[in-house]
């Protein structure tokens, strides 16, 4: 993989990756993405082909991998924290969040050295641990992320919607952000692009994340 010159490559974790919306437009990296599903993730490697793909568990993967990483990027299932969750209950559908979102953040605090971000939306309920909010999702990190307005939309998980990042796949309103889904089956088209960070919103979070990893990198090479 080449590098640019001033850039260091990360290694990078990217749990729940889906089919990679938040790494689209991601460089300098080699990255390890953990997803379940074999129909999801095959539209990740045919996306990314340098990125190593495992199909699996990406709870349990944290659990055994996390010290092999300069940076962590995890969004882990997002429905049962959602504020549609008043919604489903008055349907019927009775469910405890799943409680693996607050492991990973708890985890991720207080045995993880370097640079993580954890995702999600903003929950039906007060968060048990305060994170960044930016438009309607949270996002538990150990570095600030400056607000930053991009030129169509404030960052957020789609993002920007009216920069047109190819024809819309899975229904109205719904563009691609670089992803051509029509040759795929076996997966559900509009829930795999909801599911997406926008890439905006990917790479400019990496990049908050590099910023501050390069300066303390350069910062401990000068006191040495």
């Amino acid at each position: 993989m080449s590098k640019r010159p001033g850039f260091f490559i990360m290694k990078v974790l990217n749990l729940y990756s889906g089919i990679g919306g938040n790494r689209k437009l991601w460089q300098d990296v080699e990255v390890t993405a953990v997803e379940n599903n074999e129909s999801i993730a095959k539209v990740y490697q045919d996306y990314f082909p340098e990125d190593k793909m495992i199909i699996g568990d990406a709870h349990q993967y944290l659990l055994d991998h996390f010290k092999e990483f300069d940076f962590i990027w995890s969004s882990p299932p997002c429905p049962s924290h959602s504020r549609t969750s008043h919604f489903l209950n008055a349907l019927g559908t009775i469910r405890y969040p799943d409680m693996g979102l607050w492991q990973e953040i708890i985890f991720l605090q207080h045995f993880f050295k370097r640079k993580y971000i954890i995702e999600n939306v903003v929950s039906y309920y007060d968060p048990l641990i305060i994170p960044q909010q930016i438009d309607r999702h949270y996002y538990w990190a150990n570095f600030k992320i400056p607000f930053i307005k991009f030129e169509t939309s404030s960052i957020g998980r789609m993002g920007p919607v009216k920069k047109n990042y190819g024809k819309p796949t899975a229904g109205a309103n719904h563009y691609k952000l670089g992803f051509d889904l029509q040759g795929y089956k076996g997966i559900d088209k509009n829930k795999v692009l909801n599911n997406c960070v926008h890439p905006e919103t990917g790479l400019y979070i990496l990049n908050c994340a590099r910023n501050i990893i390069t300066k303390s990198t350069h910062q401990t090479a000068l006191e040495l």
